[in-house]
């Protein structure tokens, strides 16, 4: 079952994020990309991103969607509001993640299918979902390459 987010996830949904966060650092990168992810996960990022989640929930309240198997919350994904779409042009998938033992058993096509429900329901400057992948992540790019996925540019950083 896939539902909308509400305030009396916050403790599960942070440790899914946590998830999703740490598994960044998994098998696509050096250890100190691994480093740099865990190290961001302080008690003040966790206030600071859980205010923006439900920011973002107040302004859209579908935008972050829950998967529960036997009333336990195994993944989420996180379509930002329409407000924001004007980041890409597009409509955003910011995040998406299911635990690992979830992990091939339908969960993330549900989550993305609610995914894609939310955003078409959002007013876009252009009619496409967009979202960063890391390129060394092979099996998130067979995902959403099965979900029509394509390449669309290619994001740059930079240390501050």
């Amino acid at each position: 079952m896939v539902r909308p987010y509400e305030p009396a996830d916050t403790d599960a949904l942070w440790e899914l994020k946590r998830g999703f966060e740490t598994g960044l650092g998994e098998n696509t990168g050096s250890e100190d990309k691994r480093e740099t992810y865990d190290a961001k996960l302080t008690d003040d990022y966790r206030q600071r991103w859980l205010d923006w989640v439900a920011r973002c929930v107040d302004e859209d309240a579908g935008c972050v969607q829950v998967a529960e198997r036997d009333g336990d919350p195994v993944g989420y994904a996180f379509v930002l509001p329409e407000s924001l779409s004007f980041v890409w042009d597009a409509a955003v998938l910011n995040e998406i993640y299911v635990r690992p033992a979830y992990r091939g058993g339908g969960v993330a096509d549900d989550l993305m299918a609610a995914a894609i429900s939310v955003a078409r329901d959002q007013h876009l400057p252009l009619d496409r979902m967009v979202l960063d992948v890391d390129r060394e992540n092979d099996r998130a790019q067979s995902f959403y390459e099965r979900y029509g996925f394509e390449h669309w540019g290619e994001m740059v950083a930079r240390d501050l």
